[in-house]
């Protein structure tokens, strides 16, 4: 079946400690069912310093159920279901609250 959501796209936290927060998919896990979303679900890691890096508590962000995220209507700006449609000859997705065709 074809993603729903892709790297780029902005979308809303639905529940969960981060709901109401936006932001944009960094990184797609499809096999987990799961996606990080830059500045949400941020959690604070203890990293041992080495000759590299620099040790101490660093906040990193932590992967998210798809099902917890919604994506933002391109149009209106509130959260939409994403459906799929044929123009053409390609496959699209479309926001099915406003109709608008999603890029990429």
């Amino acid at each position: 079946m074809a993603a729903k959501l892709r790297k780029g796209d902005k979308v809303v936290v639905l529940a969960g400690k981060d709901k109401g927060k936006q932001g944009e998919i960094a990184r797609v896990m499809p096999k987990d069912n799961k996606a990080i979303v830059s500045g949400v679900n941020v959690a604070i890691r203890h990293q041992r310093q080495t000759q590299n890096s620099q040790g101490g508590r660093i906040a990193k962000e932590m992967p998210i159920d798809l099902s917890n995220l919604a994506f933002l209507d391109p149009k209106s700006g509130e959260p939409t279901r994403i459906g799929f449609r044929v123009e053409g000859d390609k496959k699209v997705r479309y926001a099915k609250k406003s109709g608008e065709t999603i890029n990429g």
